[in-house]
């Protein structure tokens, strides 16, 4: 059974996380729900202390575009009716990173780079220095052959009918969290890859870089891992 053990010798906590979002530009667009997973060792192993899934208010005028409802399920009703003030999802989030806590998702850039823009308009985007980071998707790309969606993750890692990638962050969060565990069970490595995000290099990192974080250019299909390559 894997049990985390390299990470949790260095953090007292994991919050993995996942966005949906009104679009992919992180300055103009909304995250409409947020999920997130905090996990902490235990004996044995490693347990859930906390399972977050919120629907997150739009600004003033804002709304959900077809697209992006047809894609996730999520309607601006369903916003207007459940979706939570911003600024209560930002008080949310910096509970649950206060501490020595490890920040991962898969595609981590993406919503780092939403979560960061909802915090400093809403609420301490300051909570997000110092804190180390951890991209799966970087991860996968080094183990796995193309392509490397998270469904094709579930899919690599056996646990299509255990997990679901959705498009609802609370599923795709399962998912990732469920997808770290065999990572680690496959190869003792995961620390190497904090603060490291490998990106194509066709495409470049996309946006504004992550000041703590080291970006490579990472192929599709690897000679050895991306950390040996510094």
């Amino acid at each position: 059974m894997a049990n985390l053990e390299s990470l949790f010798s260095n953090y007292d906590r994991l919050m993995l996380f996942d966005t949906e979002t009104t679009g992919l530009n992180f300055s103009r667009d909304e995250i409409i729900q947020l999920a997130a997973v905090v996990v902490e060792p235990a004996p044995g192993g490693y347990r859930v202390v906390r399972e977050y899934d919120e629907l997150v208010a739009l600004s003033p005028g804002g709304f959900v575009p077809p697209r992006i409802q047809q894609l996730t399920g999520i309607s601006t009703q369903d916003l207007l009716e459940r979706g939570l003030p911003k600024t209560r999802i930002c008080q949310d989030v910096s509970g649950m990173i206060a501490g020595n806590t490890l920040l991962l998702a898969y595609n981590a850039h993406f919503d780092l780079s939403f979560l960061y823009y909802l915090l400093l308009g809403y609420g301490d985007c300051t909570v997000l220095k110092g804190k180390d980071k951890l991209d799966l998707l970087t991860v996968y790309r080094d183990r796995k052959p193309y392509p490397h969606r998270l469904s094709n993750a579930i899919a690599a890692y056996g646990l299509t009918g255990r997990v679901v990638n959705s498009h609802r962050a609370v599923d795709d969060v399962l998912a990732t969290l469920a997808v770290m565990v065999e990572m680690d069970r496959e190869r003792d490595d995961l620390l190497n890859y904090v603060n490291l995000f490998g990106y194509n290099a066709k495409y470049g990192i996309g946006g504004k870089a992550i000041s703590s974080v080291t970006y490579r250019p990472q192929s599709f299909d690897p000679k050895e891992p991306l950390y040996r390559c510094l």
